[in-house]
């Protein structure tokens, strides 16, 4: 057996050509789907990160994010007086009303406009995110006409560098810091004082209210207690899930887009990979021949032929994963579903990408040769010998 599988491992590499062509027609469906689907994690990822576990987000009941969510300034105080609410070191409660809305800003590159966050924060919010960073000026003052940008908003959009002022809500807002959220949804957003945007914006309510949990295994106590008090209509959850929900839509798309994608140029690939292996067929009906006549039986040249498809499909596999991993290099941007503004985000590379992926690339190598390696283990010893 060893001997026939080293005989079909030489003639892939005898074949170079079509086993190149072959092998290329399935890299380029495991890039495709690998692709996509790191592009999904990499949402998914960023959303998470954005969150966490120790933070609560509390917004109004059935609100789908908090753009869509409204609380009013009574309720937002009998949320920050719960118990299980941490308190910082200055003896503070570490509670944070904020403001959500968008605004309209122009792309760097293309000019086009898109819906961008602005958030409305108080000091307490800087404290509730501590993977936040300045990376260039300085944080708004409390009070003022300032703001800071994120990283992906000042390298996408116009007029928001440093020292830049930004005109909306019939105001004029200088921008005073660049800051760096790492891996999170937050670098696509602009902070501001909270009480001066409800002002420039006619708002009276807030968008969330955020705060840590003195203890993370409070938060069930915690949110309980908020969703079955009679003068609230709000809903509590873990920051990490609030932006695990909100990437579930986009994602879900992106994994059926890929799906979809991947079974379409997959025929193509298995067919390719039929042809390939019908042609060694033809060409080997001597050398099967002899095979059989030495007392190989038909099932090990069935298993033979069908191991060079899979290692076929294992090429193309490899060389499409390969090809993909180059992609976490790159950010792209895309609207999110559930707020309907840009959201900066990278590929993302996982285990279980690269299990599927391998997977997948098999599946097509066995659907390719399985048909190609029965023919050959059913070709009759003397018709064959008589054709060579």
């Amino acid at each position: 057996m060893e001997l026939l599988l080293f005989y079909s491992f030489r003639n892939l590499l005898t074949r170079r050509l079509t086993t190149f062509l072959t092998a290329s027609g399935m890299a380029l469906v495991v890039f495709v789907f690998a692709s996509i689907v790191m592009l999904a994690e990499g949402l998914q990822e960023t959303l998470v990160e954005t969150g966490s576990r120790s933070n609560v987000v509390v917004l109004r009941r059935s609100a789908g994010s908090e753009m869509q969510s409204g609380i009013e300034r009574e309720q937002a105080a009998i949320v920050a007086t719960q118990p299980e609410v941490a308190l910082g070191q200055d003896g503070r409660r570490l509670v944070a009303k904020e403001l959500v809305v968008l605004i309209n800003l122009r792309k760097r590159n293309s000019g086009s406009p898109t819906n961008v966050v602005i958030r409305g924060i108080s000091q307490t919010s800087l404290k509730l995110r501590p993977q936040l960073k300045i990376a260039v000026g300085r944080f708004p003052r409390p009070g003022s006409y300032e703001i800071m940008v994120g990283e992906s908003v000042a390298q996408r959009f116009e007029n928001v560098g440093l020292g830049k002022v930004l005109s909306f809500a019939t105001r004029n807002w200088t921008v005073v810091g660049i800051f760096d959220a790492g891996n999170t949804g937050f670098s696509s957003e602009i902070w501001g004082d909270v009480d001066q945007l409800m002002q420039a914006f006619g708002r009276n309510v807030y968008s969330s209210v955020i705060f840590r949990l003195r203890n993370p295994l409070e938060f069930q106590e915690a949110k309980e207690r908020i969703e079955s008090d009679p003068r609230l209509t709000l809903e509590a959850k873990r920051e990490t899930t609030y932006y695990k929900d909100q990437s579930k839509a986009l994602a879900k798309f992106l994994r059926i887009l890929g799906l979809s994608l991947t079974c379409i140029f997959s025929v193509g690939a298995v067919i390719g990979a039929m042809i390939t292996m019908y042609a060694a067929v033809a060409n080997r009906t001597g050398e099967i021949a002899t095979l059989r006549a030495l007392g190989f039986r038909r099932a090990t040249i069935l298993v033979a032929f069908l191991v060079e498809s899979l290692f076929l499909g294992l090429m193309g596999g490899i060389a499409g994963l390969f090809f993909a991993s180059f992609l976490q290099l790159f950010t792209v941007s895309t609207t999110n579903f559930q707020t309907f503004s840009e959201l900066a985000f990278g590929f993302s590379l996982s285990f279980d990408i690269v299990y599927k992926a391998l997977s997948f690339s098999l599946i097509m190598g066995f659907a390719g040769g399985i048909l190609p390696a029965f023919r050959a283990s059913k070709l009759n010893i003397v018709e064959s010998l008589r054709q060579a």
